[in-house]
């Protein structure tokens, strides 16, 4: 069992937890994911890392209830504890593992949008951490839904701050933030954009016109985390990648979007599933009830 230290709600419908979990706290890195269950019958949900105290032996996490199991965590309270919590799993961010020299040539701008803020932070706070101050964008519907803004605001060289009705912050989407600082005469090496799948589209059509190659965690379309149920299969280019096992980060401008979102609908019915199936043949992967590879 794994003690829940500390539970609290962030804003309108997201809340922040702190677990016990020494051995993650140990080995993980900004980039990576871990698997919550809340109970023995409870489903295997993946989140992304917020932050992590190795001496205190601490892992944070951020959600947004969007199903049963999710909405049963909001109901724990500190004092309380995960059936199990797996991890880390993924690929680290690749700013934590390059030449440190070289990320230090880098201008970097990460861009998050809603709870997209929370895989972003510990990206920002490692760099800010080995000396490198990069620039964020946080957006969110309203203020009401604003998270991580004081954290942010620690580690970040510029933070902007936008809103989607004005509530807060600038006026307008995150894409909007991204042409204004280019406007300025802001120039970026590297891009990190997470969030809500329509979201980092449309970030990657913006950062792809103004020549920024962009980092993007398709973390959205995971569902078993272990490469075994076949829903985050994407195409990066012309290569097949699932994105538990080989991400979540990938090279946006590779992505297609498009039909990431379509599987993701397909994806949530047994005949959807089965279509997906016969179109993707061996290359599906087995876990989804119709392909005889979770038996």
């Amino acid at each position: 069992m794994y003690s829940i230290l500390k539970a609290e709600a962030l804003a309108s419908n997201i809340y922040l937890m702190v677990v016990k979990a020494p051995r993650v706290a140990k080995h993980c890195l900004p980039g990576q994911f871990v698997i919550v269950k809340a109970d023995e019958v409870g489903e295997r949900i993946p989140l992304t890392i917020c932050d992590y105290d190795r001496e205190e032996g601490t892992i944070t996490i951020v959600f947004q209830p969007v199903g049963a199991s999710t909405e049963k965590f909001t109901r724990l309270k500190a004092g309380d504890a995960f059936e199990d919590f797996v991890g880390p799993l993924g690929r680290p961010s690749e700013l934590c593992t390059e030449d440190l020299e070289e990320v230090k040539k880098k201008r970097i701008l990460f861009v998050a949008g809603g709870v997209g803020t929370a895989p972003v932070y510990p990206q920002v706070k490692w760099l800010h951490e080995h000396g490198i101050a990069a620039d964020a964008i946080v957006g969110a519907k309203s203020k009401d839904f604003l998270i991580l803004e004081k954290e942010m605001e620690a580690v970040c060289g510029n933070l902007y701050v936008t809103t989607d009705d004005g509530s807060y912050g600038r006026h307008g989407m995150v894409t909007k933030v991204i042409e204004d600082l280019a406007a300025e005469g802001k120039q970026y090496d590297l891009a990190v954009a997470i969030g809500p799948m329509i979201m980092m589209k449309f970030c990657c059509l913006t950062t792809k016109k103004l020549g920024i190659p962009t980092v993007v965690s398709m973390n959205p379309i995971m569902v078993d985390g272990t490469g075994m149920c076949g829903a985050c299969r994407l195409m990066v280019g012309d290569e097949v990648k699932f994105a538990c096992v080989d991400g979540p980060e990938f090279d946006g401008h590779l992505i297609d979007f498009d039909a990431c979102m379509k599987r993701q609908q397909l994806y949530k019915t047994q005949e959807g599933r089965a279509l997906l199936k016969l179109r993707e043949g061996d290359t599906h992967h087995g876990g989804c009830g119709n392909c005889g590879g979770d038996k």
